[in-house]
């Protein structure tokens, strides 16, 4: 029980560490005042600083459960493990406030888990997702290179729809794609879309709540959209 309690226990503690916030620190500046980390790093410090803080929450989700399973920890032990690494990453204990929205660590951590369900299920809503948003920008001709190239651009509605989408469908595509170990990987991919919603529902709602005249729809527009307002 102990070597399950210390991997699941360091996972989370490996997942919260504040890397984009520390990189930030380094430059003199809070990126938590910023919105998105990831996005703020890229604009901020340039792609190459950008591209690393990606990286690095990416590794986060691939460590965790790669080293997991060379351990030969059973497989609901992994996803529990990799479980909490996204959720270090969400609600990180090194510093107050909250951290990032999961998406990164959580994309690796299924993939690395799962990779067959992950590429047939959740794969393809996302991609869709991601290429509506991103396509139209990179054919404008009106955009200089430079901007059409630039990280984040124009809010949209498609990616993080394509994002919860691809994370609610997850847990089937695993039920029908997996050929074993396939109750705990659904499992543990069911707790990463909850987790990754109740993220989206309640990341500073309460700033968003003292102003707000449709609490209704600020909700929907979270859970669907990431954010308040369209």
């Amino acid at each position: 029980m102990w070597p399950e309690v210390a991997l699941i226990l360091g996972a989370y503690l490996f997942g919260a560490l504040p890397v984009l916030f520390l990189m930030g620190k380094l430059k003199g500046v809070d990126l938590r005042e910023q919105g998105d980390l990831h996005l703020a790093l890229w604009n901020m410090m340039g792609p190459a600083v950008g591209g690393l803080g990606i990286a690095a929450d990416v590794a986060k989700g691939v460590i965790v459960v790669l080293v997991a399973k060379a351990l030969d920890f059973d497989i609901a032990v992994v996803g529990a493990a990799g479980m909490a690494t996204v959720i270090g990453q969400m609600w990180p204990a090194y510093i107050k406030g909250t951290g990032e929205k999961g998406n990164s660590t959580g994309l690796a951590m299924a993939f690395a888990l799962a990779f067959e369900p992950f590429l047939v299920a959740a794969a393809p809503p996302m991609l869709i997702g991601l290429g509506v948003r991103t396509i139209p920008r990179l054919l404008d001709p009106s955009q200089s290179l430079a901007q059409r190239l630039k990280f984040g651009g124009a809010s949209s509605q498609s990616l993080p729809l394509g994002m919860a989408i691809g994370f609610a469908v997850l847990p089937l595509g695993t039920w029908l794609v997996q050929s074993e170990d396939t109750l705990p990987i659904a499992l543990t991919f069911l707790a990463l879309f909850i987790s990754i919603m109740i993220r989206r529902l309640t990341a500073d709602l309460k700033e968003d709540l003292k102003t707000a005249t449709d609490v209704k729809r600020i909700l929907i527009n979270r859970l669907l959209y990431d954010r308040s307002y369209l």
